[in-house]
């Protein structure tokens, strides 16, 4: 604990592609911390290539946590991962660890920092409230369902991409269910944070981009989504939804080519790092580090030092 009590927690935030893993193992070396994973992808089992999830044989003997904690049959919210990643922490804080919160979903971040409270919801008004929006954004279109949203919270129709149906159900559910919006305003934090943001130019990032997802196609990420689908997962689960699996679904059902699957992928992927960094500049606690700028090297040691000198923490 720090000076006012609070929990010490660092997050090494950014947009994907931009090179966390890497960074975060170090540090983690460093500072004798476990990592908590914060990917919306990440949390579901099978969803290895097209998430880049680390290996186990890859985490060089570091806890990781956040990973791999659903079945792609599931479905999993922000509340949920709140609540996982608080129960997480605190076991991590009672081994006498460094929690290290590693990620680009940045409102899971944000609900978790800033202790959102999200209203109680009935399991089976919830269940049929899904089944219906989807039906509706099927039968009649999701620019449609976009539109209801917009009435009602336009905040989470500003925040939330047009082809992102999982988060659009979402944030329409909880309305009709609750009468209120999504939560974006949340109460005194439980912890003494320690926030960076890792970025690079746009241009070096979209380069990275192209070369990953490239990477991620060789590796076989067709073939993990062809045999999740013979598994019987659902071709609009929320684990299919994730970019590079609803494009890949889509081609596995004759709907655009190999070339178009690949493009579509690359764009969607710059589309969301794009709202990432959007996201991220509005957390103003945040501290930003240019890897291009400063170097891996460097910016581990800054991160270190800092963390030292801001939660006490031996050398």
């Amino acid at each position: 604990m720090d000076e006012r009590g609070k929990q010490p927690l660092l997050i090494l935030a950014g947009p994907t592609a931009v090179g966390k893993t890497e960074i975060s193992l170090s540090i983690a070396q460093a500072l004798h911390g476990e990592i908590v994973s914060c990917d919306s992808g990440q949390v579901f089992q099978g969803l290895n290539i097209g998430t880049a999830k680390i290996a186990p044989e890859d985490r060089q003997n570091i806890p990781h946590f956040g990973i791999d904690i659903v079945s792609p049959w599931s479905a999993f919210s922000v509340a949920d991962y709140q609540a996982y990643a608080k129960q997480v922490i605190a076991e991590i804080a009672g081994r006498g660890h460094l929690p290290i919160l590693v990620g680009g979903t940045g409102l899971w971040i944000r609900a978790l920092v800033q202790n959102y409270l999200f209203s109680p919801q009935n399991p089976e008004l919830s269940r049929i409230l899904r089944h219906h929006i989807r039906m509706i954004g099927d039968e009649h279109g999701w620019e449609l369902i976009r539109e209801l949203l917009k009435t009602v919270d336009p905040v989470s129709y500003q925040a939330i991409a047009p082809q992102d149906h999982h988060r659009l159900t979402r944030a329409l559910e909880v309305f009709w269910s609750t009468g209120k919006p999504l939560p974006r305003t949340g109460h005194d934090s439980p912890y003494h944070v320690a926030y960076w943001v890792l970025t690079r130019p746009l241009r070096e990032l979209h380069q990275r981009i192209e070369i990953r997802t490239e990477q991620m196609l060789a590796a076989g990420l067709a073939d993990e989504v062809l045999a999740l689908l013979k598994q019987g997962v659902p071709r609009k689960s929320q684990a299919l939804s994730a970019i590079g699996y609803r494009e890949t679904v889509d081609w596995a059902y004759g709907l655009s080519s190999e070339t178009e699957r690949n493009q579509l992928i690359i764009l969607h992927t710059k589309q969301y790092a794009k709202r990432q960094l959007t996201w991220f500049r509005s957390e103003k606690m945040a501290r930003w580090l240019d890897l291009s700028l400063f170097g891996t090297d460097r910016v581990i040691q800054q991160i270190v030092q800092h963390a030292q000198q801001t939660f006490h923490l031996s050398r």
